[in-house]
């Protein structure tokens, strides 16, 4: 936010009367979340795309919303499927390629290849020449790709009826076929990934999420973050840290809000944004109930297991009188020096004492809920996966 900006944001509020303030910076702060991102999944029919899809998206192939799945090629034309959580976040199910008389660039004019931000190239065996095609004609093109190996689920199975079996050098055995195989073909030091649609949280998808959010513009990381499903530890931490950069934005808006003498204004506006945050963090990291489900189907543990193990103080739900005892809380941990460290930082809200105090309480009251909140995330994914081991 620019200083020009937060004068014009000052400005505006401080001419609207107490609902008009309230739904400005509600609507601030979900355009925050609308950042679009446009993920495209391609590969050889039967590879597991579609599955592919219906995993990074938090669902089932069974599941309301999900995209078709089986044994032949169900995808016959592009289709995007709307992430349930984000409606920013598309990911697109793109036809089989691998055909006689596939070409990749007509193949990419027919899927309009400028609306995606990268695309995932899937293959469920070995990266065969129409792989390589369609890979140097979107780096051709300027946009990133990355070689997914599916169904690495189905290798270990078979794998592990052997009597020396072991996992890593399995694994490490079918990337370097997989990479070999695409230097054989005209890949120049190629980077596979290892995954399983039915088992997205094992194998390499911490990797394959690193490489996605460095390379992504930074407007687009925070929604990759957010839009992943929460299934392994790396994840959750991950979320922790993107919520976590908002919490000055918001606290700001308070600090704006303190700052005009407008009756009512303040304790109002604190009470709107920090209930949209927290509904945010719980989305995010999957603490709705519906997501919660899903974990229990996952690990075979009850709804009532999971929530037994819930210790933030809002494990109840987000209620206006637990969020005043937060900020009653966090208020106390506010000291004069703070305050007028404050006002170097932020020298839009002036001198206000007011304007320096809300800063710094909503600063501590969201900081300590995310902390509380993820570290029930944490407590029940693990959980989780104990019961899964």
């Amino acid at each position: 936010m620019t200083q020009r900006y937060l004068e014009d944001l000052k400005t505006f509020i401080s001419t609207q009367d107490l609902p008009s303030a309230i739904n400005m910076i509600k609507e601030y702060l979900e355009k925050q979340d609308q950042e679009e991102l446009n993920i495209a999944v391609t590969g050889e029919s039967g590879s597991g795309k579609s599955t592919f899809v219906n995993a990074f998206r938090g669902l089932g192939d069974e599941d309301e919303g999900s995209a078709k799945t089986g044994p032949i090629e169900t995808t016959v034309e592009t289709e995007s499927f709307l992430h349930p959580k984000y409606k920013n976040v598309k990911v697109w199910d793109l036809p089989g390629i691998g055909t006689p008389d596939f070409k990749a660039d007509e193949y990419l004019e027919k899927v309009q290849f400028k609306r995606y931000d990268f695309f995932i190239i899937i293959a469920s065996e070995r990266f065969r020449e129409c792989h390589t095609q369609l890979a140097t004609e979107i780096k051709n093109m300027g946009k990133k790709f990355y070689f997914v190996r599916s169904k690495t689920d189905s290798c270990i199975y078979a794998e592990k009826r052997k009597k020396n079996f072991d996992q890593k050098e399995t694994l490490d055995t079918i990337r370097k076929d997989c990479e070999n195989g695409l230097r054989k073909i005209g890949i120049e030091d190629p980077v596979v990934f290892l995954i399983s649609g039915l088992e997205l949280e094992k194998y390499d998808l911490n990797q394959l999420q690193d490489r996605m959010e460095k390379e992504l513009p930074q407007h687009k990381r925070r929604v990759l973050m957010l839009a992943l499903p929460n299934i392994t530890l790396e994840i959750n931490e991950k979320k922790k840290k993107a919520l976590e950069e908002n919490i000055s934005k918001v606290a700001f808006l308070s600090a704006c809000a303190a700052a005009i003498p407008l009756p009512g204004l303040s304790i109002a506006v604190d009470l709107t944004i920090i209930a949209t945050e927290l509904r945010k963090y719980y989305i995010a990291f999957g603490l709705d109930d519906p997501s919660l489900k899903k974990i229990c189907e996952r690990s075979g543990k009850t709804v009532e297991e999971l929530k037994s193990l819930r210790k933030s103080p809002l494990h109840q739900g987000i209620k206006t009188s637990s969020i005043l005892t937060w900020l009653g809380a966090a208020s106390v941990l506010v000291s004069e020096d703070a305050v007028e460290l404050t006002f170097s930082f932020i020298p839009i809200i002036g001198s206000s004492v007011a304007g320096g105090l809300s800063y710094l309480t909503v600063s501590n009251m969201l900081k300590r809920a995310l902390d509380d909140i993820a570290d029930d995330a944490r407590n029940m994914l693990m959980a989780s996966m104990d019961t899964e081991v």
